[in-house]
């Protein structure tokens, strides 16, 4: 192509790639802009760290703790709310990591029963899921379409999948799966998905680097293994980026490794990190979003013939605005104007801000952070993030977690904390955001090194609470107690011809004059998944309609739904259950 046919997004994105930079994790070394004056709105929202009074005790070894000489060492790992046992109460999966000197006493992804009185029983060796090594990022799904929700976990090293096995135990059946895998690859983000719309679910792996120790360049030996003039460890610029992954499910509990069929194995050079599912250009096919590190994500458009194109750049969310790359890390999806679309929000490194990308219709998006609120603040290196309305006034905020990766830094620069405040940012229903940390409560202004969260409703009261893997420390669990509380709905989908749960099916619900989207997936944020209850807040309005186009593409709608429910609907049936959610058990 020649270089006057190339658009100025392309010209920069080739530039960028082209340059060396003096660190190995990318920033754009911005400033934040002036904060506004403050909107006076009340933020009904308190959220309080329960974590220790539930039970939530064990540390989360990930790495060293005073310094990291490795990369594998400072990225951390995933969680989960989700209902395994089928009781309609979240349980807690807490993935882990390890030391590179092979001490870890303690080390294993840990599974926390709900007790339903705000505790949580560890059950993780009863269940079967102890498990050492170096865990990533987590998906959860159905994907025998039995009634029960399985886990796939990726690794440095070989990944894990658990089938469910209906009765509170889960079995490794990745070599019967056909999902062994041959070397030490670092895999990064996961997500099922059905993207041949038959009922089954497929896989989704990338990957973040080719990583072997013995390889790696020691702190300090580079220009990408130092920061701010102090030896950090090393990548991922200066590393080598592998290929991803598409598996699809032969429908008998096996896997075929369709990556090169697919057009998948076609992208690379960019370090790939959390996957997302959503059908973001609306032509009713599941596509595949994926925030990438120090390099351009990744789009891929589902072809609706087996194949992926990867269309990140022409579609305006490979870079930022001014054509740059960012650190990609975490990714929330939602629909934060009310239009209906399916809108995206990335976290990046510290001296950036976060990104958020409009869906302009179409699958065509406009990046508008700053115009959104988002220049404020750009002090922390942000991961974990979810868009979800926690005051249930009818407009979906965002959760964002943060944590430094340099334990080292801090000694030099005190300014440049290694443990760093978590981040709200209220909707106010005007296309802007308004960043809040002491008025969301203790458990928000509370400083850890954190990586991935998850939002759910674990004690069924109605409102969101949030759950935070913290480095070498026990999660942070931040029940939400509102103080005013508003309307909401819950809704809750079973597949029949479609996958049973519902990954890539669509709500859209309208109260008054809005109408918001959310689609159902099984990995956001940064490596973790979500409640896969969909939650709406409603503000004051008193009925609903809802309106379900399922992963096969059949819709169905429903007028007048009760709010404050929890409504339970199933394919080709409707709604068989609408219950009121009656909190914890006293």
């Amino acid at each position: 192509m020649s270089m006057a046919l190339l658009s100025r997004r392309e010209w920069l994105a080739l530039l960028s790639t082209s340059s060396a930079f003096a660190q190995g994790m990318i920033s754009r070394g911005l400033k934040p802009t002036p904060r506004g004056k403050p909107s006076g709105i009340p933020f009904n929202c308190h959220f309080v760290d329960v974590a220790a009074e539930a039970g939530l005790k064990a540390p989360t070894i990930y790495g060293g703790v005073d310094h990291k000489d490795y990369i594998v060492e400072v990225v951390g790992c995933g969680v989960a709310f989700f209902d395994y046992d089928n009781d309609g109460w979240l349980d807690i999966l807490v993935l882990s990591g390890s030391r590179l000197d092979g001490e870890a006493p303690g080390a294993t992804n840990r599974l926390y029963r709900n007790d339903r009185d705000g505790t949580f029983t560890d059950v993780t060796q009863k269940s079967g899921l102890e498990h050492g090594g170096w865990a990533n990022s987590v998906t959860i799904g159905d994907y025998d379409n039995d009634g029960f929700e399985d886990i796939f976990i990726t690794y440095w090293g070989q990944n894990v999948l658990y089938h469910n096995n209906g009765d509170g135990t889960f079995s490794d059946v990745t070599g019967r799966a056909g999902l062994l895998q041959s070397g030490k690859q670092w895999n990064s983000g996961a997500t099922w998905i059905d993207y041949d719309r038959d009922g089954n679910l497929d896989l989704f792996v990338a990957t973040y680097l080719d990583f072997d120790p013995k390889q790696i360049p020691k702190p300090g030996a580079s220009a990408f293994c130092r920061y701010m003039d102090i030896p950090v460890n090393c990548g991922p610029r200066g590393l080598t980026p592998t290929r991803h992954k598409l598996y699809r499910n032969r429908g008998d509990g096996t896997f075929t490794d369709v990556s090169v069929e697919s057009g998948i194995a076609k992208a690379g050079g960019s370090f790939a990190m959390t996957a997302v599912t959503a059908d973001y250009n609306d032509d009713g096919w599941p596509d595949i979003f994926v925030a990438c590190d120090s390099t351009p994500n990744f789009l891929f458009i589902n072809q609706g013939n087996g194949t992926f194109r990867n269309e990140a750049l022409e579609r305006g969310v490979a870079l930022s605005e001014d054509g740059q790359e960012q650190a990609g890390m975490g990714a929330a999806i939602g629909d934060y104007n009310l239009d209906g679309r399916t809108d995206l929000f990335i976290t990046h490194f510290q001296s950036d801000t976060p990104a958020l990308y409009a869906n302009q219709g179409k699958g065509m998006f406009e990046e508008i952070s700053l115009r959104a609120g988002f220049g404020v603040e750009t002090r922390y290196v942000c991961w974990g993030t979810s868009m979800a309305d926690f005051d249930n006034d009818g407009w979906p905020d965002l959760i964002v977690a943060t944590g430094s990766i340099y334990p080292e830094l801090e000694r030099r620069f005190p300014n440049y904390p290694y443990k760093s405040p978590r981040l709200i940012f209220r909707n106010l229903g005007n296309g802007r955001f308004e960043e809040l940390v002491e008025e969301a409560g203790p458990g928000i202004a509370a400083a850890h090194s954190s990586r991935g969260c998850a939002v759910g409703d674990f004690d069924n009261d109605g409102d969101l609470d949030i759950l935070i893997m913290n480095m070498n420390e026990p999660p942070s669990l931040l029940r939400n107690d509102l103080k005013r509380p508003g309307n909401w709905l819950k809704v809750q989908l079973t597949g029949t011809k479609s996958n049973r749960s519902a990954i890539g099916s669509r709500v859209t619900v309208e109260y008054g004059d809005n109408r918001q989207v959310q689609e159902v997936n099984a990995q956001c944020s940064f490596y973790s998944v979500n409640d896969r209850r969909l939650h709406f807040g409603l503000g004051s309005h008193q009925t609903a309609g809802v309106t379900v186009r399922w992963t096969n593409g059949g819709v169905e709608h429903f007028d007048k739904v009760e709010v404050n429910h929890l409504v339970t609907i199933k394919e080709g049936v409707g709604i068989i259950r609408s219950a009121r959610l009656h909190g914890l058990v006293a």
